[in-house]
């Protein structure tokens, strides 16, 4: 994906999909109906069978609150996602306050990077976590942002981790809904 790329995403879960579901926390508001298998797919669409119990869409595009330089140094750093190893996953939808979206981009920026340092603690994953951030809230999507992760089986203490890391910031207070949702890729 390029700088300032758009590209759709939808992750449907149901009784099939190519990753399986190991396990799905609800951490924060009301939870999914459960699935087996989750399938990922760019552009959009449904599976034409069976139909998915839930389908969650975004759009990969700019990363709002990433400077240039912090921009260079993930790409420079960064894993590309479906590399053979990445034999596990994880899917976390997530929703914010409207106290979040009321403040002005300059004041979540502080709070996202400068106080919480969201982009610099993610960093020091790289390139053992791949990641690919999609947005949800100007679609009208029930979740404001699908952030998938991609790792090898021994990288999953890390990833537990990386968001236990993220989890205990001060952008978390702001965190409405959230759901991790596990997943080992199907054979």
């Amino acid at each position: 994906m390029t700088y300032g790329a758009r590209v759709f995403w939808s992750f449907d879960g149901g009784a099939r999909g190519d990753w399986a579901v190991t396990g799905m926390t609800t951490l924060a508001g009301e939870s999914l109906p459960p699935v087996a298998g989750l399938s990922v797919r760019q552009g959009g669409g449904w599976l034409e069978a069976p139909a998915p119990v839930w389908s969650l869409c975004g759009v990969a595009s700019h990363l709002r609150y990433t400077l240039r330089d912090e921009f260079s140094a993930l790409t420079a750093r960064g894993s590309p996602l479906g590399r053979a190893e990445a034999r596990r996953a994880a899917l976390i939808p997530i929703s914010k306050s409207e106290a979040w979206w009321a403040l002005a981009q300059d004041e979540r920026r502080r709070i996202y990077e400068e106080q919480s340092r969201h982009t610099s603690i993610g960093m020091e994953y790289l390139p053992r976590i791949a990641r690919r951030l999609h947005h949800g809230r100007d679609l009208g999507e029930p979740f404001d942002f699908l952030t998938w992760f991609e790792f090898a089986p021994d990288h999953e203490p890390l990833f537990d981790e990386l968001l236990a890391r993220l989890r205990a910031s001060e952008e978390w207070t702001y965190v409405t809904r959230e759901i991790d949702i596990r997943l080992t890729k199907r054979s």
